[in-house]
């Protein structure tokens, strides 16, 4: 989910949720603090980083307990390779890569989605389906009551072989970021899986910090990297460096609008991308 943080007390989806204070509270907060350290024995990893269909930094913000979510994804490569990473695959210019991302609040520190369908429409006209994903976020419980906060996220995909050469793959992000008034420093540091290893973890960190205008508008620069397995790192004409400009709009609790522009910043990078993130919750008190 974009970032929601407010004027003065940041105030992102997961605000709406009561505050979580039983003695349980500490031991769920140790259980993430763990979970973020394991990421760091999970193996695997891809050798090359295809497309995306979400261009996103997390900042540890769930729906509601008991709340539907819908959030529709949709990134369209302006200017992009032209020819695909791998064979059969996708060209990225002039291609709509998007998909709708279903999730659930199941408690005020756990979310489950579901990403389905992921599709791409192809500068030729093709409209291709690309696999679908599994996800389970857990946080800091009201992280937008609070200074520093964290999680981890676990998505599991299925994928078809045009959109990547394997069949399943998986992300572990850990979510890392401060409040400090308006601005919001927010940190990423993914690691990718392909279930070839420890070393073959791909390393693809996001960074967001935006500045906060009022509860409804904030601007962001974001940026989004990877610099290949951990095994050895890409040369640095290889690797991957993605500059966004984000503007996120805020309607009461009920809506948010997140569309930005991307700038290749390395010669192995999409040179301009567009992008637009529409999230809705569908079974929540509306607010005017």
């Amino acid at each position: 989910m974009p970032s929601k943080a407010a004027d003065q007390t940041p105030e992102p989806r997961q605000s709406r949720s009561a505050a979580f204070t039983s003695p349980l509270g500490s031991t769920l907060n140790s259980a993430l603090a763990r979970c973020l350290l394991a990421t760091l024995t999970m193996a695997s990893c891809v050798a090359l980083r295809a497309q995306t269909d979400e261009i996103q930094v997390y900042d540890a913000g769930i729906a509601p307990v008991g709340v539907f979510a819908l959030t529709w994804h949709n990134n369209f490569t302006t200017s992009g390779a032209r020819a695909p990473e791998n064979p059969g695959g996708v060209v990225p210019n002039h291609s709509l890569n998007g998909v709708t991302e279903w999730a659930y609040g199941v408690t005020h520190w756990f979310e489950a989605g579901l990403y389905l369908p992921l599709y791409t429409a192809t500068s030729d006209g093709a409209v291709l389906v690309d696999g679908f994903k599994l996800r389970m976020l857990l946080v800091s419980p009201d992280a937008g009551q609070r200074q520093f906060f964290y999680g981890v996220n676990f998505e599991f995909s299925f994928n078809t072989r045009h959109w990547d050469p394997h069949r399943y793959t998986s992300e572990i992000r850990p979510i890392i970021g401060w409040h400090l008034g308006r601005l919001d420093l927010i940190f990423n540091p993914i690691l990718d899986n392909s279930y070839n290893g420890f070393p073959g973890l791909d390393f693809a960190p996001a960074t967001r910090i935006a500045f906060n205008f009022s509860k409804t508008w904030a601007l962001a620069a974001e940026e989004y990297d990877d610099f290949g397995p951990l095994r050895h790192f890409y040369a640095s004409a290889q690797q991957s460096h993605q500059l966004f400009a984000v503007l996120d709009y805020r309607r009461a609790s009920s809506l948010t609008l997140e569309a930005g522009v991307g700038f290749g910043l390395a010669g192995a990078t999409d040179h301009r991308v567009l992008k637009l993130i529409l999230t809705r919750d569908l079974n929540a008190p509306r607010t005017p």
